[in-house]
């Protein structure tokens, strides 16, 4: 334990002796308040330009420091004025323009050439119809009934007419003749169905009456002409000219 001690107090002037070695060579610290500043003879000093201006108040101990002007903000706007610029430039600025694209061309529209339409003629009117007057004679009975209903026909009453003939041929009914008037009075009615099968059975029961079958086959045409049939009733014409 002694000898610790003993050299513990050897080793001290040495060990002051190295810290008296480091004295000097830090710059110190500024003291502010004190009225001087110090600093060390090897630290340069800060030219003014660089160093914030310090104001000391003795009176409260404050400092106060003002901004260096040289860094103020710049409020005015700073114009650049462009390069001049070179014929060789101006070539050279020219050559890597891009190039207009041409404008598309509308298509031009060609002309419509239109086939020419058939030329439709309409069909020629069916020729004109003329009922039989003259028959076979009669009963006095049926002889009488038809002249009544020739004249309720004159007069515009087809309905009368209509009705007497059916009374005749309820007495007569295997006479060709009423038959064949029955089925113009439908005609004038406008029923052409009806006139074509009453004229059909007045050219059935006419066996031996040529002419009466003949006109009975042209009312049939006229019946079927009347319903759009022309078809039909050129068929019924055509056998109409067999009698």
């Amino acid at each position: 334990m002694l000898i610790k001690r003993l050299f513990l107090i050897c080793s001290l002037p040495s060990f002051i002796a190295g810290c008296t070695g480091l004295y000097g060579t830090q710059p110190p610290a500024p003291v502010y308040g004190g009225g001087s500043t110090v600093y060390n003879k090897t630290t340069p000093a800060l030219p003014k330009a660089s160093r914030p201006e310090i104001n000391q108040d003795n009176s409260t101990g404050t400092v106060k420091t003002k901004p260096l002007e040289e860094f103020g903000p710049i409020t005015e706007p700073i114009e650049i004025e462009p390069e001049p610029v070179t014929p060789e430039q101006e070539q050279e600025q020219e050559s890597f323009a891009p190039e207009e694209e041409p404008a598309a061309s509308e298509p031009t529209q060609e002309p419509v050439i239109l086939a020419p339409q058939p030329e439709f003629s309409a069909p020629p009117p069916p020729p004109p119809f003329h009922p039989l007057e003259s028959f076979a004679p009669l009963s006095p009975a049926v002889n009488a009934l038809a002249s009544a209903a020739n004249q309720d026909s004159q007069s515009g009453n087809i309905e009368a007419a209509t009705a007497t003939i059916e009374r005749a041929i309820r007495i007569e009914p295997r006479n060709a003749t009423l038959y064949y008037k029955l089925a113009l009075l439908r005609l004038k009615q406008s029923k052409p169905r009806l006139a074509e099968d009453l004229a059909k059975k007045a050219a059935l029961l006419a066996s031996t009456d040529a002419e009466l079958k003949k006109h009975s086959w042209l009312l049939v045409a006229r019946a079927r002409e009347m319903q759009g049939d022309l078809k039909g009733g050129k068929a019924a014409r055509a056998k109409a000219g067999q009698y």
